[in-house]
């Protein structure tokens, strides 16, 4: 019973009050062996793959149909891969696949780890707004991300292997569905999320540092991207499971 609470086995829904995504660009060979053989990387030119640092402040967050007031408010953060897989029916699916998640509270953190495969940790986050400029941070992680609203005439980071802003969108997430993997039973979940109007804003990144990232050893990583949304209603689907190979 246990093992099978962690599909996703109901639908959830919140309100998104910021959602932050910097994305970094990696030589694709670098993260294939990171993700299952049931995924595929999706890559930009052949040959770059992404991480999706996801930063957001999620309110009212329930099972679908609770009344909002039994909701929680969570601060939530995701690494993220960018991937593709093809399900049962022939489909081609762009996706997410979820390498760690952090959050604000334990209370997260259980059920989180209890409903999903997500990989949930709780560690302190604080997120400043002054003058424009937006700070998150960490101190028990050491995560430190500084930015501020841009528009479309600010430049890419430095390095980013798009050549503008609409090529940088198509990996700014969050994308249709989120993948996990059990290699023991060879089933693979699929979560799809619903949001309402979703025109992500360019962000001018300040500054960041990410121990996760570190601790992954990378080479010829590059801030590729960084956008924001801001009041966005969104909606989790119950899980779906499927035998793969299928």
């Amino acid at each position: 019973m246990c093992s099978l609470l962690k599909y996703h086995p109901f639908a959830v829904e919140a309100f998104f009050d910021s959602s932050a995504v910097l994305t970094f660009a990696i030589p694709k060979e670098e993260l294939q062996h990171m993700i299952p053989d049931c995924l595929t990387l999706d890559t930009f030119n052949d040959k770059w793959a992404f991480i999706a640092v996801a930063t957001v402040q999620t309110r009212k967050l329930r099972p679908r149909g609770v009344p909002e007031i039994l909701g929680n408010d969570f601060f939530l953060i995701g690494y993220r891969i960018f991937v593709r897989y093809i399900n049962s029916a022939g489909k081609r699916l762009r996706g997410l696949y979820i390498l760690k998640s952090e959050t604000d509270k334990k209370k997260m953190e259980f059920l989180g780890n209890m409903f999903t495969k997500y990989r949930y940790a709780t560690i302190d986050i604080r997120r400043t707004e002054e003058n424009g400029k937006i700070s998150i941070s960490s101190a028990r992680s050491g995560l430190e991300l500084k930015f501020e609203l841009g528009d479309e005439d600010i430049d890419l980071p430095q390095g980013s292997p798009f050549s503008n802003w609409k090529e940088a969108r198509r990996f700014a997430g969050p994308l249709p569905f989120t993948f996990s993997y059990d290699k023991a039973k060879n089933r693979v979940l699929i979560v799809e999320g619903v949001r309402g109007h979703w025109q992500p804003a360019p962000l001018n990144v300040i500054g960041y540092k990410v121990p996760f990232l570190d601790s992954l050893e990378l080479k010829g990583i590059h801030l590729a991207s960084g956008f924001i949304v801001n009041d966005i209603p969104y909606c989790w689907k119950k899980g779906k499971l499927e035998k793969w190979p299928h």
